[in-house]
């Protein structure tokens, strides 16, 4: 069954709402009427299709083409779910619900990117205001996995349940909040920070820079894997929360900040943050300053990932979901993904520790395929690399996307011997490794025959492989 989402509004979230809608295998509809929109479209994808990929270890799902309509009753006429991106003004959101509920399924969940409106606003004037809610993502939605998911006492318990599987299906992690507010709950820590931030910079305490500085060297890194409770929690050592808050609870009554006060926005303080902020970034374009910002974030996630953390700990997940078994064919094809980011060296290419990684996973899946799977492992039984020879026959760079393809060489007894070739799309050869294993009890650590089963299942592909 074909997937449709509509994207209503194709600036920097719209168009991260899409690539990401897309990338995951939905067809998407974009409406926008700015003239320009195909090509800011068309570089918010780039980024994205260079960078999503880079998460997962499973083959992403093909790509669905992003269709810009011309006008939104087409775009939104086949779409299961639709998401409004428009600017951040009441009546023009009222107008654009009117009219696509003219024109969609009743059934369309319909959610809105708004960081600041309530549902119940929103869905002012509707036809169907039970099926209108919030799902407030955060720049790059094509990355980051928070979706903010506000309905109102109206909104439909069937609509909020579609939305919550169609994002947890496209990688993301819809938070479900309980009750209407203002700002939702992140954007209200944000404007606290931003708030304070602003006084800092006004008093000549701090520039910009510093206080950036002050957040990625410090707490951010924190924050990103362990949040503010978890983080407090920690801090109030073997004695747990309950000290942390004995000990640092009282300085809440000092003051410290200025949360409850705002700064006068006028065109000097303006003037002031700009100038620092150029000072701090200016040498970068906005592209160079995505593409920065995209790699950290790719390298920051596959660490959490590798330790199932955080944020890691739901990509994982998807990419497991995203796993299906090995087609049969010969030979087999056990491994297509995209280089990550953090597998390059001070060159610019795959560092050669990586292809042994690529390798490792190609015999890992296909010992997966003969049934040497994880049941098979903690039973005691597995195949160990006894010897491996890797030739390196052209460089490859982050972001290119790889298949291996695997042979079964050998398999007879406990010995395997498995042939396998990474390959670009195209059909070249980057890399060879001839891998020759030997099965092994986990519980004597020597050599010995697998099981019947994963035996006749290794018999039979290098039989087929020898003659394919």
């Amino acid at each position: 069954m074909q997937k449709i989402a509509a994207i209503i509004g194709g600036g920097v979230i719209g168009g991260g709402w899409a690539a990401r809608f897309a990338l995951m295998g939905w067809e998407v509809r974009l409406y926008d009427p700015d003239p320009d929109a195909a090509r800011k479209m068309s570089e918010v994808m780039a980024n994205a299709a260079r960078a999503l990929p880079m998460l997962y270890e499973a083959p992403m799902p093909a790509c669905g083409a992003i269709t810009h309509c011309a006008t939104l009753a087409e775009a939104v006429e086949s779409a299961s779910y639709i998401q409004e991106s428009v600017p951040e003004r009441l009546e023009l959101k009222h107008k654009v619900f009117q009219e696509l509920q003219a024109h969609c399924s009743s059934d369309a969940v319909i959610a809105s990117s708004t960081s600041g409106f309530k549902p119940s606003e929103l869905q002012e004037g509707a036809a169907r205001p039970e099926q209108i809610l919030v799902a407030h993502p955060f720049n790059p939605v094509y990355l980051l996995p928070l979706a903010e998911l506000v309905p109102s006492p109206k909104t439909g318990a069937q609509i909020v349940e579609k939305a919550k599987e169609t994002l947890t299906a496209i990688g993301m992690y819809p938070l479900h909040v309980r009750a209407e507010i203002d700002a939702h709950i992140a954007d209200r820590f944000l404007e606290a920070v931003w708030r304070e931030a602003l006084w800092l910079v006004k008093d000549g305490i701090a520039t910009t820079e510093e206080i950036d500085n002050a957040i990625r060297y410090g707490f951010g890194l924190r924050w990103a894997q362990m949040g503010l409770f978890e983080t407090y929690r920690v801090a109030g050592g073997e004695a747990g929360m309950r000290h942390f808050m004995a000990q640092f609870g009282p300085c809440l009554q000092w003051p410290w900040t200025k949360l409850t006060d705002v700064p006068e926005f006028t065109d000097e303080l303006v003037d002031l943050i700009t100038e620092q902020s150029d000072a701090q970034s200016g040498a970068h374009s906005i592209r160079e300053l995505e593409r920065l910002r995209d790699n950290n974030l790719v390298a920051i996630l596959r660490a959490l990932k590798g330790q199932e953390a955080a944020a890691g700990a739901l990509i994982r997940a998807h990419d497991d979901s995203l796993r299906g078994p090995l087609a049969d064919g010969v030979p087999l094809v056990t491994v297509r993904r995209t280089v990550p980011v953090d597998w390059t060296d001070v060159n610019g290419h795959m560092n050669e520790g990586r292809y042994g990684q690529v390798f490792s996973d190609a015999s890992e899946e296909l010992m997966a395929h003969v049934g040497a799977d994880r049941a098979y492992i903690d039973a005691g039984n597995s195949y160990f690399t006894a010897e491996t020879n890797i030739k390196y026959l052209s460089e490859t760079l982050a972001g290119e996307d790889f298949i291996v393809e695997t042979r079964v060489m050998l398999g007879q007894g406990k010995k395997l011997r498995l042939w396998h070739e990474m390959k670009r799309p195209s059909g070249e050869i980057v890399a060879t490794c001839d891998q020759f294993l030997l099965h092994v009890s986990l519980e004597t650590r020597r050599s010995c025959p697998p099981l019947p089963e994963v035996l006749t299942r290794i018999e039979a592909l290098a039989q087929a492989h020898a003659d394919g």
